[in-house]
């Protein structure tokens, strides 16, 4: 039996078209319906997190350089976001560091108009080094230019942050 090349074609462009109107969305707590995260960032983004128990980024700084790696809740502001998915954001350290931040098993993305809203992070922070190529891509994640990309020649030794689950406060 054979299939007609256009019901094919015509479920392939079906498939296409709902790969592409994909939504990143929230679930608001105790509403039964889904909210596209563009209208509404503020909310819980991966696993659900209690709000207590959250130490400033300087004391997780003193755990990281003293232990090596902290695992616990810090709070911050987001400083820059992903803007292809929301896959990572960075946050400024009191140090005058910047830290990466990124979701475990990729398994959640924050909006990627996020930028300037409290938050508070649960998960593991580690001192790395983030070699040439994986910088060359968060530049390019940034939108940088080609010229500014080819200028990353060094590794970056640096504190980075996975985490499990995110909440986007309200801005103040």
């Amino acid at each position: 039996m054979k299939i007609p090349h256009l019901v094919v074609l015509a479920f392939g462009i079906a498939l296409s078209t709902a790969c592409q109107n994909q939504k990143s969305e929230t679930v608001i707590e105790g509403a039964e319906t889904e909210v596209d995260a563009a209208d509404t960032i503020p909310g819980n983004y991966g696993a659900d997190l209690e709000v207590a128990g959250v130490v400033s980024p300087a004391e997780m700084i003193l755990v990281v350089e003293k232990e090596g790696d902290f695992e616990g809740k810090i709070s911050g502001e987001i400083k820059e976001v992903c803007t292809k998915k929301g896959c990572w954001l960075t946050m400024d350290l009191p140090n005058g560091e910047s830290m990466r931040v990124t979701f475990k098993d990729y398994g959640f993305f924050v909006p990627t108009t996020s930028q300037g809203y409290p938050i508070i992070l649960e998960g593991v922070a580690v001192l790395t080094e983030t070699d040439v190529k994986t910088l060359r891509h968060y530049a390019e994640d940034e939108g940088m230019s080609k010229e500014e990309v080819d200028a990353i020649t060094e590794p970056k030794r640096e504190i980075t942050f996975e985490a499990v689950g995110v909440v986007i406060k309200d801005k103040a």
